[in-house]
């Protein structure tokens, strides 16, 4: 069920900190590959200046407003993850970038020519899944691509 939905997704949002430890969010283009997720951002945004001040990040993904049978129960993953810088020269920028290319078309061809654009691999860590009322999971395991029972919470209650 994790997978499928975030398969479902061309960009996650991200949420970074600044130098000031001040929350910002933001949107990326991204691929799934090796239980890692990848984006291929500008030095220029203000998410990628943040990540190398502070590689600990957020992704989210949400369900579409227009798709949702109840706009309090959006479906929806959090995952709290890590950043890490991925060298052009490297055999994994050279495979990322051509999936990029494959998933995301040819601007993707223009952009991996300009020295400002960087790939970030992200690594979860945790995270949460809400998939209707009643149906919230944490997130975790080997790859933090299972959904765990949540432990010792209570459901909604009625006053």
């Amino acid at each position: 069920m994790l997978s499928e939905f975030i398969l479902n997704f061309k960009s996650c949002l991200l949420s970074t900190l600044t130098k000031e430890n001040l929350p910002f969010s933001s949107y990326a283009p991204f691929i799934c590959y090796n239980h890692c997720y990848y984006i291929f951002i500008s030095d220029i945004a203000k998410h990628s200046k943040n990540l190398k001040n502070n590689p600990h990040l957020s992704l989210f993904f949400i369900e579409d407003e227009s798709m949702c049978e109840n706009i309090f129960a959006r479906k929806r993953v959090q995952l709290d993850a890590k950043a890490q810088l991925i060298n052009k020269e490297s055999e994994t920028f050279s495979t990322v970038i051509k999936l990029f290319e494959e998933q995301h078309g040819a601007t993707v061809n223009i952009l991996k020519k300009m020295s400002d654009f960087k790939l970030f691999e992200i690594t979860p860590s945790s995270g949460e899944a809400v998939f209707g009322f009643g149906k919230a999971y944490n997130v975790g395991g080997k790859h933090c691509n299972e959904l765990l029972q949540r432990e010792g919470v209570k459901g909604h209650q009625s006053k």
